[in-house]
């Protein structure tokens, strides 16, 4: 009995958290979309592997300028910093894409991509809710 009240009270717990979780964030597709694509070239970059960030350069810079165009969820207050950060993504990603054009070295690619990366990072710190 006493096994299926600590299963029961688990259960309420885990439930109660996702609620709680999914309510605090918003839903935003361009974002995830974008998060694919760094998570996929990023990571391995890190790892020595640029083969990810030399292929799909250029896809990046299309789903950050998707996520730019994007409308930002009404229920986010740092609209201003968002539009900044997007703004910076765009134009740095490009920046990017063209140095792997030119063959830009693994060492320059993974600066540049980590810097993305921050900049990512910084964003998703600013995709809160407003408090209602």
């Amino acid at each position: 009995m006493q096994t299926i009240k600590s299963i029961l009270t688990m259960s309420v717990l885990l439930a109660t958290t996702l609620l709680v979780s999914a309510q605090n964030k918003s839903e935003w597709k361009e974002k995830d979309d974008f998060h694919v694509v760094m998570s996929q070239t990023f990571h391995p970059a890190e790892e020595g592997n640029f083969n990810p960030i030399r292929e799909r350069s250029g896809e990046m810079v299309k789903q950050a300028i998707l996520w730019q165009k994007s409308a930002i969820p009404a229920d986010f207050k740092e609209v201003k910093s968002i539009k900044k950060n997007l703004k910076r993504l765009v134009k740095d990603s490009k920046k990017l894409d063209k140095k792997i054009k030119k063959d830009a070295t693994n060492e320059v690619i993974l600066a540049d991509l980590t810097g993305l990366h921050d900049v990512f990072h910084s964003l998703v710190g600013l995709c809160k809710m407003t408090e209602h």
